[in-house]
């Protein structure tokens, strides 16, 4: 299991977007303890608050219309700050991809365990989105890997298992994917002829 490192808040930018409110003001008042610059707005994000490291919104009154990017793909993590717990509104903030959350009336304490929770809730999904992105990838490529096998077979590497042993060296050999070396065995590239 890796080791969740703790970021450095005292360099992050904090955007609270709540309409003025004793939550705000007590949000503000622990964000800026841990020294992060904190910005408060109201109604709506625009397109330079996208730059924050971190949006706290409410939940209570929030909508769609006031994110900057398509519900569920925040260029940063988010913190709900939740008074209602009505099930339309929890299943609003989870579809807007709520990393964590803070219960209303807001006291003083809670901010630094939510923006821990919500970094590390925040790069997990990330990363956990990469890695599936990176295998969907592979997965279109796999009918070239095919007809590179097959393209092979015909050259005289008797066998499937043969031939991929080759494909594999291709790629071990040029410092390629195997599905890198597909695409060039499928061009007929020159260095696949090699050998």
């Amino acid at each position: 299991m890796s080791r969740f490192e703790r970021p450095m808040f005292s360099s992050w930018r904090a955007v609270i977007l709540h309409r003025p409110h004793p939550a705000v003001e007590a949000l503000t008042r622990q964000l800026e303890s841990l020294h992060i610059e904190v910005k408060a707005v109201w109604p709506q994000l625009d397109e330079r608050d996208a730059l924050a490291d971190v949006v706290f919104f409410d939940a209570d009154m929030g909508h769609d219309q006031q994110f900057p990017w398509p519900s569920g793909f925040s260029p940063m993590p988010l913190v709900a700050l939740i008074g209602s717990e009505a099930p339309g509104r929890i299943e609003w903030v989870l579809a807007q991809g709520s990393n964590a959350h803070m219960l209303k009336p807001i006291g003083s304490t809670g901010a630094y365990s939510a923006l821990l929770i919500a970094s590390h809730a925040y790069h997990k999904a990330r990363s956990h989105a990469d890695d599936i992105r990176a295998l969907e990838d592979r997965l279109r490529q796999r009918p070239i890997v095919v007809s590179a096998v097959l393209q092979l077979m015909q050259q005289g590497y008797a066998g499937e298992a043969t031939a991929f042993k080759r494909l594999r060296s291709i790629a071990m050999d040029w410092g390629m994917t195997i599905e890198e070396a597909a695409d060039a065995i499928c061009r007929n590239d020159r260095r696949t002829l090699e050998r």
